[in-house]
């Protein structure tokens, strides 16, 4: 079983948790580009485990590209990478055969291959396979950049606590480095604090807290995607679903807009002083007809609690077939948006990038 993503970059993520490592394949990048590797690095990092907050198992995260790249510039053969892993506790896990998580894939995993899936760190079903997720999309980030394109996410909320919201019109690139550079990823680090607190609170009792990330697109030129099946917005919400734990996506005002008349939701047009067509407001969060607008592309992910908790749960025992009690062991994160903003962006990096090659 494996992730694969892409129509005119062919991209695909293979491995398990516990596997020796994980890895991507790319098809379609282009030959001759530079890649930073300070840039790369520091990007994967925002991603990596084992910091504040999150779970104790630490990883290094340090990509080892196969082929595809000599001397650091792409030369247009497969791109491949792998990531090992280094600090596994597959022990921890050997319950989880019989009793399956609440919450998390192993029931269904069960079923669907004949109780054959691998059980360890939650095998392909893991967000540790986000790893080389960024390691691709990382780069892609880069070519975007050099193209005057820049995706920046940060967290909107943890456990109902707000951080306040990318401004839908204006591009606020120059904010991007700041929430960069903060963990929690924030626009107000007050907020932040916040979110801290409440994600030590439920950690302590065992339990886990949901978030929201919002993404916003900056430089996208009117005009990329296409209708039906072709949307940009479809491949954006395809690419992010890949992410564990994401369970709604939402562009612009969203399930809000439901709310609103038509005066109330259209985008009125307006001549900006370079001639420019743009929009006073961006209800549509810069697509319309699953094509970008000009205007910032903003889209929201929410993500569900952790399902791997330390309390008590009530599952049912495979072996014996009677219902029975869990208690979830290992190393896991009490809340996962805080590593999942730079995923996000990657995700949406690699379904823009797909778009524009098309």
């Amino acid at each position: 079983m494996s992730f694969q993503f892409g129509n005119n970059i062919r991209i695909r993520i293979f491995g398990q948790s516990h596997s020796e490592a994980v890895g991507a394949t790319a098809e379609g990048l282009p030959a001759g580009f530079g890649i930073d590797f300070d840039d790369l690095g520091a990007f994967l990092a925002r991603r990596a485990p084992g910091q504040a907050l999150t779970t104790p198992r630490v990883e290094k995260d340090e990509p080892v590209f196969v082929s595809g790249v000599t001397d650091g510039v792409l030369n247009g053969e497969t791109l491949k990478v792998l990531i090992y892993n280094r600090n596994t506790r597959s022990k921890d896990y050997s319950e989880l055969r019989a009793k399956p998580r609440p919450g998390h894939a192993d029931y269904p995993a069960h079923v669907k291959f004949s109780g054959g899936n691998e059980i360890a760190g939650g095998g392909q079903f893991s967000a540790r396979l986000t790893a080389p997720l960024c390691a691709v999309g990382g780069i892609i980030l880069q070519i975007l950049r050099q193209k005057g394109i820049e995706i920046c996410a940060h967290i909107e909320s943890v456990g109902g606590i707000g951080d306040v919201r990318f401004d839908p019109v204006d591009p606020q690139t120059g904010l991007f480095g700041q929430i960069k550079g903060r963990f929690p990823a924030v626009i107000d680090p007050a907020a932040g604090e916040k979110m801290k607190t409440r994600i030590e609170e439920v950690r302590a009792s065992g339990d886990s807290v949901g978030g929201v990330a919002e993404c916003k697109i900056t430089g996208l030129p009117a005009g990329v995607g296409g209708a039906g099946f072709g949307g940009l917005d479809g491949a954006i919400a395809s690419a992010v679903f890949g992410i564990p734990a994401v369970k709604g996506v939402e562009f612009g005002a969203g399930f809000a807009s439901s709310r609103l008349c038509g005066s109330e939701n259209n985008d009125e047009y307006y001549f900006d002083e370079n001639g420019g067509v743009k929009t006073y407001t961006n209800n549509c969060g810069g697509i319309l007809g699953g094509m970008s607008v000009g205007m910032p592309v903003i889209f929201r992910v929410s993500f569900k609690p952790t399902p791997s908790i330390s309390r008590e749960q009530r599952t049912v025992n495979l072996e014996t077939g009677k219902n029975d009690i869990l208690t979830v062991r290992g190393r896991h994160d009490p809340c996962v948006v805080l590593r999942a903003v730079p995923v996000v962006e990657a995700a949406a990096a690699i379904a823009v990038y797909d778009m524009m090659r098309g």
